[in-house]
């Protein structure tokens, strides 16, 4: 095959999945893991695709990868995330969890920890921690979307607003070199502003493949969070923003 129809008949796999490892395509085509890697940094130069570790996705600021694929990327570095979040939870605190898989990350963390409260517009979330007995799980009303779990809506804005908590747990689909956190659905978006609106404390939970990943909604600043837990140093000039404005910033292995 030549290697401009292998490169299309990657984009449709893309388009269909969301995203693609390199074992699978190096199984799809029968080429050695090299071919691919070439293939796929000829398509990134082009602006085609988003490497990743291990394969790539789709470049898009109006669609986000699937639910699954989202799930499998970068699982080691959202495992990370999610107990070194955890790790800064006490016993007994109360707290919102919003939509995300590395959310979800955080919530399996939080297994260890006694007695917590949580309110979560988030399906998984509310799966994951209703497993222990000691905790008050409160998840909000609203619209589920069937791609990921996710309940959205003005009704869940609403029920979000009546609640203060010590911790805001929210992820983000992309953070602009200016610090902008952008998402690609405006009613997931006001719902993750009343949660930073309405914690105390705000942590933002975001691997660093989400640094110059563009998306259409813009949802905020990064200066409007606490705390920033990521899996490598943020670009300069984030960095310089969060110094400058005292939000910290951990890097979890």
């Amino acid at each position: 095959m030549k290697q401009t129809q292998r490169h299309q008949q990657i984009l449709e796999m893309l388009k269909l999945k969301g995203f693609a490892s390199t074992e699978d395509l190096v199984a799809q085509f029968d080429v050695s893991p090299q071919t691919i890697r070439r293939d796929l940094n000829d398509l990134a130069e082009q602006n085609s695709i988003r490497r990743h570790h291990g394969g790539a996705s789709l470049m898009s600021s109006t669609v986000n990868a699937a639910y699954d694929s989202r799930k499998v990327m970068y699982a080691r570095e959202k495992e990370s995330i999610g107990k070194a979040i955890a790790a800064q939870i006490p016993d007994g605190a109360s707290l919102f969890i919003d939509i995300g898989t590395t959310t979800e990350a955080v919530a399996r963390a939080l297994l260890e920890h006694n007695e917590l409260r949580v309110i979560t517009n988030n399906i998984h979330v509310a799966s994951i921690l209703s497993q222990k007995e000691d905790f008050t799980v409160i998840i909000a009303g609203g619209e589920v979307r069937n791609r990921d779990g996710g309940i959205v809506g003005e009704a869940t804005r609403d029920f979000v607003q009546q609640f203060r908590t010590d911790f805001g747990i929210i992820g983000i689909s992309g953070i602009d070199t200016d610090g902008s956190l952008l998402e690609f659905d405006y009613h997931e978006v006001r719902i993750a502003q009343a949660i930073i609106n309405n914690s105390r404390q705000v942590l933002l939970a975001a691997d660093h493949s989400k640094f110059g990943r563009n998306a259409m909604v813009n949802m905020g600043n990064i200066t409007q969070v606490n705390a920033l837990f990521t899996d490598q140093s943020p670009p300069s000039s984030v960095l310089k923003l969060m110094e400058a404005n005292q939000v910290a910033c951990y890097i979890c292995s």
